[in-house]
């Protein structure tokens, strides 16, 4: 199947992008929501600053895609560590990357 080309555009806004240092990930039997957030050592309350929603497949392309990345980068800069970093999974709560909150 040949390629096509997407031809995106970027407003100024969005380009500016947005620090995230949490990322909530839950799911339901037809999407996955990703929510971002930056939180700040010492307090107990985050601000969501995007959420993505994603189909089954698209979750799964991006998974791939982000580890064909990692991959890469750790290939040709340096290795990724991950210091202390958790990885929390509960069915109920989603999976929480990055800074993990106190126990609710």
């Amino acid at each position: 199947m040949p390629e096509s080309k997407i031809d995106l555009e970027l407003d100024e806004a969005t380009a500016q992008g947005h620090y995230a240092n949490l990322a909530i990930i839950s799911h339901s039997a037809s999407e996955f929501v990703i929510d971002f957030a930056a939180i700040m050592p010492g307090l107990a309350k985050a601000k969501i600053k995007s959420r993505i929603v994603l189909g089954p497949e698209h979750a799964k392309r991006l998974l791939l895609s982000l580890q064909d990345n990692v991959t890469r980068y750790e290939s040709n800069i340096a290795r990724i560590d991950l210091h202390g970093v958790g990885l929390s999974s509960s069915a109920d709560e989603g999976a929480t990357l990055g800074f993990v909150p106190g126990e609710a």
